[in-house]
């Protein structure tokens, strides 16, 4: 691993200034991600793939995505030189698909985005390692490489069958989000009106199946009820692969401290989420009055859309965005550490599936100084490597652990065509 780490911190430095300027701080941030290089739980590069090339990668550059910037998009925030400048180790990527999707083709779409991901790693058999279990992980890292996983965001992506989850995981998918943006017919999102008052009978057994066969729960998007019914059954430790803490930004898609109580009970990890709009409440705030002045606009104005942008344009001077920061991101952090402990935190930007992250981290390259933003609040060494990647580590072990323990049970069966929701 170690050729892959003083490689990146030298990068790392370069934009820092001399190793005598560096505080106290960005030393123990260094030394820690030397250590225990950043395990991030999410990261949307293969739906950028999708979007962007249609999945044809054949003339893409994942060495530098810089040039990928055109009139409408902006730069992918991720690619291999930015990767290791931002000291990651280990990334799970989403493999991300619309929940708007009928259920068959968002099958068809999630296999297609595991296969786009499997031919990324494979081009950069240098830089990038497929990793399956804890132990490949480790490897990987030891070996300079990037250790790459893959991670369904939404149940949609199984088309309410435990068959096809059985047989994403035999594809290399090693969590699963429960939900995304749309409540499905047995897991309520965080962001859609509820249906089941948190996950139905078919949830828990997707829960109960997922544990069994050694799949993480990833409970990021889910509602609070769903996140306590997956607590219930779960005999693994969860994940929140990109959530922040709701107690200082009231996003739903943030987790209550209801829930990041429990969280030592299980085992399991918030990995702290750079989305501003989930982790600045200012920003929120803005965004939402903003939404509002413009249905108000829409509504005194309607069939002139001119007028309407030009009203809301003169708001928006009016009304400057407040801005995300790193400090933002460590407020949630702490809150973290205070309800839940120092033992179930872990990092999960979100990168490639948001616009922008909060300023001093804007891609990948920035957490070196959330890690130094960290030590400057007192997080020892041991701290910052805990929730850079050996939490991620541990939880990994665990759900393999607890699956090796139940070898003998059956899978769940449901018969063909069967209503996948019953009540308890």
């Amino acid at each position: 691993m170690r050729h892959f780490l003083l490689a990146a911190a030298a990068v790392a430095l370069v934009t820092s200034g001399p190793v005598l300027a560096q505080s106290a701080a960005e030393r123990t941030a260094a030394a820690a991600l030397e250590a225990a290089p950043v395990w991030d739980g999410h990261n949307d590069v293969p739906i950028q793939l999708r979007s962007r090339f249609g999945n044809v990668i054949g003339d893409f550059d994942f060495s530098d995505t810089l040039d990928t910037q055109t009139s409408e998009r902006r730069a992918m925030h991720s690619d291999l030189a930015r990767l290791r400048q931002g000291m990651v180790g280990a990334q799970w990527w989403s493999v991300y698909v619309s929940p708007s999707l009928p259920e068959a083709e968002a099958v068809q779409a999630t296999i297609e985005q595991i296969d786009v991901t499997k031919r990324l790693i494979a081009r950069y058999p240098d830089a990038l390692q497929l990793a399956l279990t804890a132990d490949d992980v480790e490897q990987a890292m030891g070996a300079g490489r990037i250790a790459s996983l893959m991670g369904m965001e939404g149940g949609h992506s199984i088309g309410s069958s435990l068959a096809v989850l059985r047989q994403m995981y035999a594809m290399g998918a090693r969590y699963m989000t429960l939900t995304h943006g749309k409540t499905l017919s047995w897991a309520d999102s965080a962001t859609d009106a509820p249906q089941h008052g948190g996950l139905n009978a078919f949830g828990m057994d997707v829960v109960r199946e997922m544990n069994r066969i050694g799949m993480l729960v990833d409970l990021s998007h889910v509602s609070e009820e769903a996140m306590m019914d997956a607590l219930d059954v779960a005999q693994a430790p969860v994940i929140f692969s990109h959530s922040g803490a709701r107690a200082i930004t009231g996003h739903l898609r943030n987790v209550p401290d209801s829930v990041l109580a429990r969280l030592p009970e299980n085992g399991g990890i918030v990995m702290a989420v750079a989305l501003p709009w989930f982790i600045t409440e200012d920003l929120r705030q803005h965004s939402a009055s903003r939404a509002a002045e413009e249905a108000r606009l829409e509504a005194l104005y309607p069939g002139l859309p001119d007028t309407v942008e030009a009203q809301l344009a003169k708001w928006d001077a009016e009304n400057r965005e407040p801005v995300s920061t790193i400090s933002d991101l460590a407020d949630h952090i702490d809150h973290i550490r205070d309800v839940a402990g120092i033992d179930h935190i872990g990092i999960g930007g979100d990168y490639d599936g948001m616009p922008t992250g909060p300023i001093g981290m804007e891609d990948v390259t920035g957490y070196p100084a959330l890690f130094a933003e960290l030590a400057q609040r007192g997080y020892s060494q041991e701290d910052l490597e805990k929730i850079a990647s050996r939490n991620m580590m541990r939880v990994m072990r665990e759900a393999e652990a607890y699956a090796a323990s139940v070898t003998d049970m059956a899978p769940l069966e449901y018969r063909a065509g069967e209503p996948r929701d019953a009540a308890d």
